[in-house]
């Protein structure tokens, strides 16, 4: 008999160190070593570690007085703009809208009313900047802005950074039914971002995430996973793999977990189990959430359910 599986690590410090530096920079209110840290990244990685810090929670104080010292600073702004984008999401919850009250709604958009404005003069100084126009990008489907801003202002990030795919997963968030979007859509903006990226590259990870999105719409998880098996289906997703994490040129950079996850999942549902163990071995003792939280709220749980089923029927390494 094998030996148990440890628990993964979800923490992503242990996959991306930076992440422990941001945080022990926030943690010691030191500016210029969070700045030195963030601004040290390529687009990607400035975006995901500007995420990190939008969800730590008591810093606003801090951000508020480095923005007040350095207006013009990209980072302070992003970085204020994304905690209070987070914290606005945080008073809202992940409920479906009817079970949100008229005060945590007011709230939510007092708080991303307050991080456009940040955000707003972020973009205008600097039209570059990726981690700036994705919370711009996230802003506008919180605040209802509608499918054509938010296309718009992906479309001024994309300019500069064509294959930002932190934007391209919010955008396509906008573009699902459950933010007033439509499945063609989604389905077509994630097939023209996985053509448009080089072979190897990640983004291909957007054509398997639309397909969860629909499959996990279903009330009832059979029905979700009959949508997965479909031959239509299992062939764009298996496509996806051979342009992404089949391919040899795929990297473990900024955001691989969240990669590898997404299609470990979409693989268990489908019952392609050694495909989905490939998956789970490649992230060894790490995990990452991704959208395992989509089938009871437990993600952690989920996660280590669906890589103890895909080693027993897919094969452990």
């Amino acid at each position: 008999m094998p030996a148990p599986l440890p628990a993964p690590t979800f923490d992503p410090a242990a996959a991306y160190p930076q992440v422990g530096q941001v945080r022990a920079a926030l943690a010691a209110r030191d500016w210029p070593a969070l700045h030195a840290v963030v601004d040290g990244q390529d687009p990607h990685g400035r975006t995901f570690l500007v995420g990190q810090v939008g969800e730590t929670e008591g810093i606003e104080e801090f951000l508020h007085g480095v923005l007040a010292q350095r207006p013009h600073d990209r980072l302070a702004g992003s970085l204020l703009g994304a905690y209070l984008i987070r914290a606005g999401w945080r008073i809202r919850s992940a409920k479906r809208a009817q079970h949100v009250s008229r005060e945590q709604f007011a709230q939510f958009h007092a708080h991303l009313r307050r991080a456009e404005q940040v955000l707003i003069d972020v973009t205008a100084r600097h039209p570059g900047d990726a981690a700036a126009w994705t919370q711009r990008i996230t802003n506008a489907r919180g605040l209802q802005l509608g499918q054509a801003e938010a296309r718009r202002r992906y479309d001024q990030l994309a300019r500069h950074h064509p294959h930002h795919l932190p934007a391209q997963a919010s955008l396509l968030q906008q573009f699902c039914p459950k933010w007033s979007g439509t499945w063609e859509r989604a389905h077509g903006f994630a097939r023209e971002c996985a053509d448009a990226a080089p072979p190897g590259a990640p983004n291909a990870v957007l054509v398997v995430e639309a397909h969860l999105e629909q499959a996990l719409d279903h009330d009832d998880l059979e029905q979700g996973r009959a949508y997965l098996r479909d031959p239509r289906v299992r062939q764009e997703i298996h496509g996806a793999a051979h342009r992404s994490v089949w391919h040899p040129h795929f990297r473990h950079g900024w955001g691989w977990l969240w990669v590898r996850s997404t299609f470990a999942m979409a693989f268990c549902l489908m019952d392609d189990y050694g495909p989905a163990a490939q998956q789970f071995a490649a992230m060894g003792p790490l995990g990452d959430e991704a959208m395992f939280g989509y089938l009871d709220g437990d993600a952690v749980g989920q996660f280590q359910r669906f890589r103890d089923q895909a080693y027993a029927k897919g094969g452990r390494a």
